[in-house]
């Protein structure tokens, strides 16, 4: 098998080597033992004392990775993500081949003299480098970023190349540059939008066994005592299924949906109901057996349920009718005897009030940003997630559903919808799970609903957040031109409301109190406009960007913002 040599090479003073071997003695890579391996990932910690694996805790950032060859579409940086990206050799470089890691901070020797690493291949290839050895060195890493190929084009003067040689300097510049990045991710995302739009993917389909299997009662559930056999049919006190319907999974979902099904309409429009107005006309949304509770209203339910079937199960109707009913739109002002009568609002005297669930919560801040992508329909995408969120509970594996790397997405895919955010089932999206999302290893109907200051911490601090106060507090300056103004606007766009004078004031002193610490202190102000990949308008100075920054993050995390009031 071919030698693989990745040398970590931290900068003068990280960790010591004897050096007795020069890079690229051990092992080779050319003749008859050729083949293909992928290195998907490389990472490394350092501690005071010795370890048989990596400490997650304790993972080294790289600053730079070199290789002295490789193909395209395998590039030394992909090691540096546990993806299904990574770094392969060029099948035609005769020779050794090396990966040349630099890390970002140095190492200091005496305070952590043991330095483990951790190599894997996570695509499958006929070969893996069986014979590998791992260098640590100090200095700077001589070795170049551009192929090889490449670098007598660009040490050649301009006016010296030829019009070949020009056009492939500038195509490897426009594909790898970090001044044309956003441009390729935007081709990028455009192409994978054309490609799920125009051609075939491939979509999970349940096959039916010609012969079903049997199935019986097993006794105390021991598989190995079954009992009566059973065969397929539905719950005698309902309904039966339409006549000729067979007995499998088509048959049980034209049960299901047969208009005269008592439970499914009633169900579906509770369920609607209990996300517009935080409750459920059956409270509890999950249970409509002996064990559930009575409809607070049941004609209500009945002539909703109805209405659903005879409209062709429309929701857009049903969630219409709903939001403008009477009911829905009363205020959800209440006094205290109407309040200790009917806490859970089971008598509709006042419109619903409830935080919103954590998708509401993020989109609404993404909206209110200028932010938001609407588009309907694609594939999941990555937003920002915090650390190395999935390694810790996931196998390491080759396919985005078992790889142990949240592989952030980029573009307008950090602003899709949360509909389409990418859940790990023991792993929701931390942003939401701060606000009650839950994991997907059940199905849960109703969520609980908890108030606590790590929802504040988020609001305040998490990535998405904070740029989306950026990006609100670029459309509140462009609003108008006096402070006062864009106040007001900025107020009734986050609580669909003016501000009370109260308020206002306090919103005043805030600014006031920001444009101060920002003026007197302009690196802070950069560094928290940094943060996110949305370009920020610099036509506005960073001070003042950053102070109407921190309005915009108060009113995000006002109670009343994340309130369905």
């Amino acid at each position: 098998s071919p030698g693989l040599r990745p040398g970590v090479a931290p900068r003068k003073g990280d960790a010591s080597t004897d050096g007795s071997r020069p890079p690229g003695e051990a092992g080779g890579y050319k003749g008859s033992e050729k083949g293909t391996f992928v290195l998907t990932s490389f990472s490394a910690s350092a501690e005071s004392v010795p370890g048989d694996q990596v400490n997650l805790n304790l993972l080294r950032d790289a600053r730079r990775v070199t290789a002295n060859t490789w193909r395209e579409e395998y590039r030394p940086e992909g090691v540096l993500d546990t993806g299904t990206s990574g770094w392969s050799p060029e099948l035609s470089h005769e020779g050794p081949v090396h990966l040349t890691v630099t890390f970002a901070e140095p190492i200091d020797p005496a305070k952590t003299p043991f330095l483990t690493t951790q190599v894997n291949f996570g695509i499958h290839a006929p070969l893996v480098a069986a014979r590998f050895e791992f260098l640590a060195l100090t200095g700077e890493d001589d070795g170049s970023e551009l192929p090889a190929d490449l670098i007598p084009l660009v040490e050649k003067p301009a006016d010296q190349r030829s019009a070949d040689e020009q056009r492939r300097v500038e195509r490897y510049f426009a594909a790898h540059s970090e001044a044309t990045k956003r441009l390729q991710i935007e081709l990028a995302n455009l192409e994978e939008r054309k490609k799920v739009l125009t051609e075939k993917f491939t979509t999970m389909v349940m096959d039916e066994s010609p012969e079903p299997r049997e199935t019986f009662i097993l006794e105390r559930g021991n598989y190995a005592a079954p009992t009566e056999k059973v065969t397929a049919g539905t719950p005698e006190v309902l309904p039966p299924p339409p006549e000729g319907a067979p007995a499998n999974r088509l048959g049980l979902a034209q049960w299901i949906a047969q208009p005269s099904h008592p439970l499914t309409a009633r169900v579906a429009v509770n369920r609607f109901w209990k996300t517009l107005f935080g409750s459920g006309l059956v409270r509890t949304a999950a249970d409509f057996g002996n064990q559930g509770a009575w409809p607070s209203h049941p004609e209500l339910l009945d002539w909703l349920a109805v209405d659903f079937v005879e409209s062709g199960w429309d929701v857009k109707s049903l969630v219409k009718k709903t939001v403008m009913s009477a009911a829905y739109r009363q205020t959800s002002a209440v006094d205290e005897e109407l309040l200790a009568r009917d806490p859970g609002n089971q008598l509709l005297a006042r419109g619903p009030r409830f935080r919103l669930s954590a998708e509401f919560i993020r989109d609404a801040a993404l909206q209110i940003g200028g932010l938001l992508v609407p588009r309907i329909g694609g594939p999941s995408v990555n937003p920002y997630t915090p650390a190395d969120l999935w390694r810790e509970i996931s196998h390491y594996g080759s396919t985005p559903a078992t790889a142990q790397a949240f592989i952030q997405d980029h573009g307008d895919k950090l602003y899709r919808r949360s509909l389409y955010t990418y859940w790990k089932r023991t792993a929701p999206p931390p942003n939401m799970a701060a606000f009650d999302a839950p994991n997907r290893e059940t199905c849960v109907v109703e969520r609980p609903t908890t108030i606590t200051p790590l929802q504040s911490l988020v609001l305040l601090n998490d990535v998405q957040l904070v740029e989306a106060s950026r990006a609100f507090a670029e459309r509140i300056v462009s609003h108008a031109e006096q402070d006062g103004a864009r106040l007001r606007w900025a107020f009734k766009e986050c609580l669909s409301r003016p501000p009370s004078e109260e308020e206002f004031v306090v919103l005043a002193s805030a600014l006031s109190r920001e444009r101060q610490r920002y003026a007197e202190n302009e690196a802070a102000a950069r560094e928290y406009l940094a943060n996110g990949e949305s370009p920020r308008d610099e036509s506005i100075p960073a001070a003042e960007h950053a102070a109407w920054s921190q309005v915009a993050a108060l009113l995000l995390n006002l109670s009343e913002t994340v309130t369905r009031n």
